[in-house]
């Protein structure tokens, strides 16, 4: 089996994250934060090591400003319903995922919100992080408060230049959240020097943690209201939740399996290298878009923007039919809208989508090799 769907989940782990994995499930998963019992202490210190992994791998000095969730939706969700109040305006970009998007257009929809779109300049060859702005700046309202960007899209190599978008967010006053789905493990983000106010990122991605898992970093002076309440291990007297991060945000027990996962993924990330990581996927990009660009009838979406993701379409052949073929093939790819109608909006696919490759640092020009035979007796059916 070759796996090119890494944007949705990365696969295989690495081998450090399953060997940790198991000898938490065998020798210490407690509860953390919920006995004086050695295996909840062993737990608590365990999950604490992790969030101090996430913030320094994210630029954050506070630890403790690192909270759990299930995945990034969720993660998005919380800071979304947990920061905005009624009559507030919201910018997104055109290429968000619908973890953004849907959140963002029921709360409009119900009359508490109104939000924008703004214009990523996706599929502008020269484009930068200035006309980016001051197309912001025209969108821009007196009760502006948020805007949500995602830093990578799940559909093409596309970055948003975060950091200067970070520093007009950052003058002007307004919550800069930041969704490192696609970024995080491959493209550096520092909280501090890219002016981000709200990180929210899965951990089961670039990450390589499992599923089950994402993460919020909060910067100084962002405290969401908690959408979730239940036992955190302290004051379970109070009918309220905690006031102060993390324990304010995890309802009920955090998944230690989930925790040690990306700690350990982070680590491996670490040991890799990121830019060795990046690289290692531009280069399989460049290598499958040759490989399809000698195809008469294929369709790349987005060309110019090199990274781990690439888009494309066969003409006459739906997109989930192609993926399809391709599983036949044992090829794993994804057709469709991948949930990011903005996006393919935005690239302008036919109804239906495309297909998407993703890659991540397992992948080989072995594999790509195969892949070409496969689309070649594909094309010529």
């Amino acid at each position: 089996m070759i796996y090119f769907d890494n944007a949705a989940t990365s696969f295989p782990k690495p081998l450090s994250v399953l060997r940790e994995v198991t000898k938490c499930i065998k020798s210490y998963c407690g509860n953390p934060g919920r006995g004086a019992h050695s295996l909840s202490r062993i737990s608590s210190e365990k999950v604490f090591t992790a969030r101090e992994e996430i913030a320094s791998l994210f630029g954050s000095d506070k630890p403790e400003n690192v909270f759990f969730t299930y995945n990034d939706t969720y993660a998005l969700n919380m800071v979304i319903k947990g920061l905005l109040q009624k009559g507030d305006h919201v910018l997104i970009s055109d290429m968000e995922h619908n973890s953004v998007y849907r959140p963002i257009a029921v709360m409009a929809e119900k009359g508490l919100i109104e939000f924008d779109i703004f214009d990523s300049m996706c599929l502008s060859w020269g484009r930068n992080g200035e006309e980016i702005c001051e197309g912001i700046k025209k969108l821009i309202k007196p009760n502006t408060k948020m805007l949500i960007a995602a830093h990578a899209s799940n559909i093409c190599s596309a970055v948003l230049p975060i950091c200067e978008i970070g520093a007009l967010c950052r003058s002007l006053g307004i919550i800069f959240v930041l969704d490192g789905a696609q970024s995080a493990g491959h493209i550096p983000i520092s909280m501090e020097r890219d002016n981000i106010d709200v990180l929210c990122a899965p951990g089961h991605k670039g990450l390589y943690g499992l599923q089950g898992s994402g993460f919020v970093i909060l910067g100084d002076g962002i405290m969401p209201n908690p959408i979730i309440e239940g036992g955190s291990g302290v004051n379970s007297l109070d009918i309220h939740m905690p006031e102060l991060s993390p324990e304010r945000f995890e309802a009920g027990t955090v998944s230690v399996p989930c925790a040690i996962a990306l700690c350990e993924g982070i680590k491996f990330v670490r040991e890799r290298g990121m830019e060795e990581i990046h690289e290692h996927e531009c280069t399989l990009f460049c290598r499958a878009f040759d490989m399809l660009s000698s195809f008469e009838n294929v369709t790349i979406y987005a060309p110019m923007h090199i990274g781990s993701v690439l888009l494309f379409n066969v003409d006459s052949v739906p997109s989930e039919r192609l993926s399809d073929m391709l599983d036949g093939c044992g090829i794993c790819t994804r057709g469709g809208y991948h949930c990011s109608p903005l996006g393919h909006r935005t690239l302008g696919t036919p109804t239906g989508g495309a297909v998407r490759l993703s890659f991540s640092p397992f992948n080989t020009m072995r594999e790509l090799e195969t892949f070409y035979s496969s689309m070649k007796s594909i094309v010529r059916a």
